[in-house]
């Protein structure tokens, strides 16, 4: 056997060491009074040992690259992130003693970028977040090392049919509740990956299972969904880290989901804080955006005189936005009166009245 792969078995080992010390995500139900006979709960994913659902995504990726030889002792891993992946990869590239590089548009959280550097990563900072594609090819070339590319690589890097992934969690989770087959399935799109895994496995188990995408404000992939045409592409990048993309990425999937809403920027942030509230803990901005997508749904369930449950990924904690979503100054910076659209959702969930009309949809 020779050493790369010697080491690479040590790796694997390593990596498949630190998941068992690691126990599963919580699933949170969140009552919904002004929705009767729908039941919704949030996968938490912000339990996992680096806070996001990118927890995941990173394991899978480094498994994949390290079974196909592309990882070597000494050499470094480079990642396109916007954040959180960048975090995860960190962590798992100081597991296995590897220098990590995040190369990251410039506006990326503070907390991302001190989180990054507390798992040992550099962050490499680009003012065009179309550029952190090249500059990751070009610094993986310069450097001798890998570029991870997860926006091309999560959704074959996860194994949708078992093995713990998140939709299997999800259907384990449900066994003992009223609906134990959900109706719907919620989530946002970063790479795609996740959403790619939910629709493959509730296909491969033959579940009734629909799969929403919530898409950010700023972002190709409802658009894409629609129309078919990849070579959309945005000038900039979307107001909602982790979620949306100014390009259309290669994991992301448009067959393998049922329907698709578009939420605005501002209306993703109100949910975001009314979830805050009733959880009683800081969530990130993209669970906002899942929640509007949850409601949605919800609401064309009562409309239709249909009960079930609703399960949507709460992908992140909030400390990560202390500067800026949760921050009021940043808020009014940015032109985001939150306060009357809080009321909104909060007068969706609670008494089952409409949300906003713009919110566009496809698929439902």
């Amino acid at each position: 056997m020779s050493d790369s792969r010697r080491w690479a078995r040590e790796a694997i080992h390593i990596i498949e060491a630190d998941f068992q010390r690691s126990a599963d995500t919580h699933l949170i139900p969140l009552p919904l009074p002004g929705l009767p006979g729908v039941e919704l709960y949030f996968k938490d994913e912000s339990s996992h040992p680096t806070g996001s659902l990118k927890h995941r995504l990173a394991r899978s990726l480094f498994l994949y690259a390290l079974c196909n030889g592309w990882l070597t002792p000494g050499a470094p891993v480079i990642e396109a992130s916007s954040g959180s992946t960048a975090i995860s990869e960190a962590y798992f590239a100081r597991l296995l003693g590897l220098r990590f590089i995040a190369v990251m548009p410039a506006s990326t959280s503070k907390e991302k970028i001190a989180q990054i550097a507390f798992y040992g990563g550099q962050s490499h900072l680009v003012n065009d977040p179309m550029q952190i594609y090249a500059e990751s090819e070009r610094l993986a070339r310069e450097t001798g090392g890998h570029f991870m590319d997860q926006f091309t690589y999560a959704e074959r890097a996860t194994d949708w049919r078992a093995n713990n992934n998140i939709a299997e969690s999800i259907f384990q989770q449900l066994r003992s509740e009223h609906f134990p087959e959900p109706s719907w399935l919620v989530s946002s799109a970063g790479t795609g990956g996740t959403l790619a895994t939910l629709g493959r496995y509730v296909r491969y188990r033959r579940h009734n299972t629909r799969v929403l995408c919530a898409d950010a404000e700023r972002s190709v992939f409802f658009d894409y969904y629609r129309t078919g045409n990849a070579s959309l592409t945005l000038s900039h990048s979307s107001r909602i880290e982790g979620i949306g993309r100014p390009r259309v990425e290669a994991s992301f999937l448009p067959a393998v989901i049922d329907a698709m809403c578009k939420v605005p920027d501002a209306l993703s942030l109100a949910a975001m804080h009314y979830l805050a509230q009733r959880l009683g803990r800081k969530v990130g901005g993209s669970s906002g955006t899942n929640l509007i997508g949850a409601l949605r749904v919800a609401q064309q369930m009562v409309a239709a005189g249909e009960s079930g449950s609703v399960v949507a990924i709460l992908c992140d904690g909030g400390e990560r936005y202390a500067d800026t979503y949760y921050d009021q100054a940043w808020l009014n910076t940015q032109g985001f009166d939150l306060t009357d659209l809080i009321s909104v959702i909060a007068a969706c969930a609670e008494k089952g009245e409409s949300l906003p009309g713009n919110i566009l949809t496809a698929g439902l």
